[in-house]
């Protein structure tokens, strides 16, 4: 398994409960001192586990991280574009957004994944099998005011994500997104600041949402766009 933008949030808490499962992930992010920070914690708990420093928006870097990771682990099944920006914060009125910010945060969002998704999917399709996921958010389906880069990229980005999964039919891969709902991260912090922690959901219970999400495949079909909430933890 691959994710990105792996070293904080919703990457974090996937990357850890994966190596609970004892599954081989390698995890992608562009800071380096936290990526080796929980590398080193998880392989101290006996999990395979490994890091590639990288920008998914860096166009130079796309195949570098495939390569590594296919060397590191061999064939990935399992796709993860959780890595994400907000653009400038805090945020502002898509009038006032400057077409450089607007433009960053689609190459993150929306380019960076796509480029990756075309190098890994190819050898899924070889298989005929393999699962793309696209951590979403309800800002692309809500006209939330200053939100609207964001928003825009992932609108993007989920739609993406259904028209692969329609030219891809009937090859044994699966692309779907997911909504993982208001989270307790960082990220939430920055473009929310007073919201209150204790109304949002933390990272690691939604990570073991979506482990059940990529188990439960009759229930998240190819090209379905689907809600992290919609598994619960004692069924």
């Amino acid at each position: 398994m691959l994710i990105t933008g792996a070293s904080a949030g919703l990457g974090e808490a996937l990357a850890e409960a994966l190596a609970e499962r004892g599954a081989a992930v390698v995890l992608v992010a562009r800071r380096a001192g936290p990526l080796e920070a929980l590398v080193t914690k998880l392989r101290a708990t006996g999990a395979r586990v490994h890091g590639i420093v990288a920008d998914v928006a860096d166009k130079e870097a796309t195949w570098r991280i495939a390569g590594e990771a296919q060397a590191l682990v061999g064939p990935i099944d399992v796709l993860v574009h959780n890595a994400s920006t907000l653009g400038p914060v805090p945020l502002r009125l898509l009038l006032d957004t400057d077409c450089e910010d607007l433009e960053a945060v689609l190459q993150t969002n929306v380019v960076g994944p796509f480029r990756l998704t075309k190098a890994l999917v190819g050898p899924m399709v070889m298989r005929e099998r393999g699962t793309v996921v696209q951590i979403s958010s309800d800002a692309a389906v809500e006209a939330y005011p200053t939100w609207g880069a964001y928003g825009a990229s992932k609108s993007a980005a989920d739609h993406l994500t259904r028209v692969l999964a329609a030219e891809l039919k009937g090859t044994g891969v699966r692309l779907v997104s997911v909504d993982p709902g208001e989270m307790r991260t960082q990220m939430h912090h920055d473009a929310m600041p007073d919201a209150d922690p204790a109304t949002l959901t933390p990272p690691r219970v939604v990570a073991q949402r979506l482990l059940r999400m990529l188990d439960d495949e009759a229930a998240a079909p190819s090209g379905a766009r689907v809600s992290a909430s919609a598994w619960a933890l004692s069924s």
